[in-house]
C-alpha cells in the first residue's frame, strides 16, 4: 500500500518569500497538482469542473483549509498560486472532539466536498480538525472532527440522503469510538464471505430458487429468522457430507476480509464469527483462510453421513448474536464500547446496536438505514479508518 500514496515532491518556483507556484506537479503527465491553503468561503467559491480533492487538512485552531488539488493540464483555472503536496503523515491528528465524520470515496470530486461543508455549516456543526486518511488513486477517505451537539440518529438519516445524493460514503460516529477495537463480531454469510452458504447447497440440492427466497425475506426482515431457518433446513435433507467438504474450498472470501483480520490481530484485537450459518464452513475459514478466535455458529445434522433436514439448538440467531456478543465481551472483561460488530442482514442488527461501532457491509436497504454505521463500496479493511487508522499505519500493521 504505501506504493500507492503520492510522495513525489514536484519541482517548485518560487516567486516571493510568501508565494510559491507548483509545476509539473501531478503523477501523470496530463495533469496538474497543487496545494492550497483557503477560508472555507474560498473553498465553497471555487469553481469546481474537473477539479480532484486528493487531501484535506485542518488543523485544531485554525480557520484555513489545507487542500491538495488536481485537475486536467489542459484545464483554464485561476488557481495558480500553491505549495508543495505534503506527504501523508505517519498517524493523524489525535481525536478530541465529540464526533467523527467520515467520507471515504474512490475518487473525491472537489463539488463533493463543497456539498458536505456546506451541508455540515448548515447543521451548525462546527469542523475542528481533518485529517486524511488515504490518498491512494482508487481511494480517498478523509475524517472531519466535529464540534456539535447533534441527534445521532436524525444526523445518520440525513447523512445517508446526502451520501446517496453526491455520491460518497459518510459515516458518523462517536468520537470516542475513533479507536481500535479490543473484540470485533462478525456474521459469516455475505459479510466474510461473498456467498450465502444455505443457498448454494439449496442450489446443488435442486431446491436453491425456494431456498433463495426464504433467505431474502428473512434477511429483509419479513421473515422470523428461526422459522426461516427451519424451512430451508427441511428442503436440504439428505445432502451429503461428501458434497459440504468439496463445496468449502470454492467460497469466495469477501474483499479485504484477511486484511481486516489480519491487521485487528496486529491490533491485539479478539475477534468472533456469530453466524446465523453453519459451523461446519465458519471452522473451515478459521482453519484455512481467516485468523479469527471464536466461533458460534449453527450446527449440521447428520445421521448416515447426510442432512437430516433437522436442526440443533440453539439456533444462532439475532437476538442469539446479540446475547453471544455480550457473552464474549464479559468473558474477556471488556465493556461494550471495547466491541465492535459488521453484519449484512436485519437478524444481525440486534448485535449491531450493541458496540461502539456497528457495521451494516454492504448491507440490505432495511440493515443499512438502521444500523448506527455503513460501509456499501468498498472492502472490509475499509473499516480500518473508523478505527482512526491511516494508510500508512495500516502498512505497518500489515507489514509486521
Amino acid at each position: 500500500m504505501r506504493g500507492q500514496i503520492l510522495t513525489r515532491i514536484p519541482r517548485i518556483y518560487r516567486e516571493s518569500q510568501h508565494r510559491v507556484s507548483v509545476m509539473d506537479a501531478s503523477p501523470t503527465t496530463n495533469e496538474r497538482q497543487q496545494a492550497f491553503s483557503m477560508t472555507p468561503a474560498a473553498l465553497d467559491s471555487l469553481a469546481t469542473d474537473g477539479i480532484r480533492v486528493r487531501y484535506l487538512r485542518l488543523n485544531s485552531g485554525e480557520d484555513h483549509w489545507h487542500l491538495g488539488l488536481q485537475w486536467p493540464q489542459e484545464l483554464h483555472t485561476t488557481l495558480v498560486n500553491g505549495e508543495v503536496f505534503a506527504a501523508l503523515p505517519a498517524a493523524p491528528a489525535p481525536v478530541h472532539a465529540p464526533w467523527c465524520l467520515t467520507l471515504l470515496t474512490d475518487t473525491l470530486q472537489l463539488a463533493q466536498l463543497q456539498a458536505v461543508r456546506q451541508f455540515v455549516a448548515a447543521q451548525g456543526w462546527r469542523p475542528v480538525a481533518a485529517d486524511t486518511l488515504a490518498r491512494r488513486e482508487d481511494c480517498t477517505v478523509i475524517r472531519l472532527q466535529l464540534e456539535a451537539g447533534l441527534d445521532f440518529h436524525s444526523a445518520r438519516h440525513a447523512l445517508l440522503v446526502l451520501a446517496e445524493k453526491i455520491g460518497v460514503e459518510l459515516v458518523l460516529q462517536a468520537g470516542a469510538s475513533q479507536k481500535p477495537p479490543k473484540l470485533a463480531c462478525f456474521d459469516m454469510d455475505s459479510t466474510l464471505i461473498q456467498a450465502e452458504v444455505i443457498d448454494e447447497l439449496a442450489k446443488i440440492a435442486g431446491v436453491g430458487h425456494q431456498v433463495a427466497e426464504i433467505t431474502a425475506a428473512a434477511m429483509r426482515g419479513e421473515l422470523d429468522f428461526q422459522q426461516s431457518f427451519r424451512k430451508r433446513m427441511s428442503l436440504l435433507q439428505g445432502f451429503t457430507e461428501q458434497s459440504l467438504s468439496e463445496i468449502a474450498p470454492q467460497l469466495p472470501l469477501m474483499n479485504g476480509a484477511q486484511r481486516l483480520l489480519s491487521a485487528l490481530r496486529a491490533l491485539g484485537c479478539k475477534t468472533a464469527i456469530l453466524s446465523g450459518g453453519f459451523t461446519y464452513f465458519a471452522h473451515y475459514l478459521q482453519a484455512n483462510h481467516l485468523e479469527v478466535d471464536v466461533v458460534h455458529a449453527n450446527q449440521l445434522e447428520f445421521d448416515a453421513g447426510s442432512l437430516t433436514g433437522g436442526v440443533i439448538e440453539p439456533i444462532v440467531d439475532g437476538a442469539r448474536k446479540a446475547l453471544l456478543l455480550e457473552e464474549l465481551a464479559a468473558e474477556m472483561d471488556l465493556s461494550l464500547d471495547q466491541v465492535i460488530a459488521v453484519g449484512d442482514g436485519a437478524n444481525d442488527l440486534p448485535m449491531l446496536s450493541l458496540g461502539a461501532l456497528g457495521i451494516a457491509f454492504h448491507a440490505k436497504p432495511k440493515v443499512r438505514a438502521e444500523a448506527p454505521q455503513a460501509i456499501d463500496g468498498f472492502g472490509l479493511d475499509a473499516a480500518l479508518y473508523l478505527f482512526g487508522l491511516n494508510d500508512n499505519q495500516i502498512a505497518n500493521l500489515l507489514d509486521d
